[in-house]
């Protein structure tokens, strides 16, 4: 694991850092794409990136201090400045709040600038993944004997026990959806909402299972919190994409009006 890339001394460019500017331009340029697609007014579509990344970082800072109150109270500053310790779906919430909230202010319809974050946040969450093996903050899964497993002894949360690299599975199956919802969203369908559920049950079910061979702690009904949450952003995500389909237009049958003869 490579924590720091670069030390100066003075000056440090770590891995989780350098991986989430990333995944921020990357996501950025295709949310932008998208946005001007979907006729987006341009100087609109420059500030909802811009939106959805503080609001971003900051659900995701608030959920994981949630998670890890203890840390927060033994070192206040650390625990909101730290270089990791990131939530994706306290980011996820927050950040559609604010996207929703910009749209609202713009008059821009909800279905359609949500649909062009979907590509976007797969893709996010795929890079982002990258800093959290090359940190080794945690993310790390149980541990486990399969040819691949790993250890983490120079990990900002070391181990040097083989465990699942549960941070490389979700890069793959992240790539995948980004790949999947990046060809389905000229599709005739794929608007109104519907594609951003797409995105919301895909990712939903990759973090649900994935879940099974992670640290987590379980909390409730013998699943851990992000299961709860990926249960919820399932079946909110294939609410959002059953109810805003199109109905089939009903076929009326056309009787054959009677015509009557002129009596003669």
């Amino acid at each position: 694991m490579i924590p720091v890339l670069v030390d100066f001394g003075f000056f440090k460019i770590y891995s989780f850092g350098l991986m989430l500017a990333l995944a921020f331009f990357a996501a950025t340029w295709l949310v932008t794409q998208e946005l001007v697609r979907r006729r987006i007014e341009p100087s609109h579509a420059e500030g909802y990136p811009l939106a959805a990344m503080v609001g971003g970082l900051v659900g995701a800072r608030l959920y994981y201090l949630g998670e890890h109150w203890d840390k927060f109270l033994r070192n206040p500053l650390a625990a909101l400045f730290g270089g990791a310790g990131l939530t994706w779906y306290g980011g996820v919430v927050v950040g559609a709040l604010a996207v929703l909230l910009l749209a609202r202010r713009h008059r821009q319809p909800l279905g359609r600038v949500t649909d062009a974050f979907a590509p976007g946040l797969a893709l996010a969450y795929a890079i982002g993944r990258i800093g959290c093996q090359l940190a080794g903050d945690g993310d790390y899964g149980i541990p486990s004997n399969l040819p691949w497993a790993m250890a983490y002894p120079n990990a900002i949360v070391p181990t040097n026990i083989a465990v699942h690299p549960t941070p490389i599975y979700e890069t793959l199956a992240m790539g995948l959806v980004t790949w999947i919802l990046w060809h389905l969203r000229t599709r005739s369908w794929a608007d109104h909402g519907r594609l951003f559920g797409l995105y919301l049950v895909l990712s939903g079910i990759e973090r649900f299972l994935v879940e099974f061979v992670r640290t987590n702690q379980v909390v409730a009904l013998g699943l851990t919190a992000a299961q709860l949450i990926s249960v919820a952003a399932v079946a909110t995500g294939w609410w959002m994409y059953a109810m805003r389909a199109d109905p089939q237009p009903v076929q009326k049958k056309r009787h054959p009006t009677k015509r009557r003869g002129k009596a003669r």
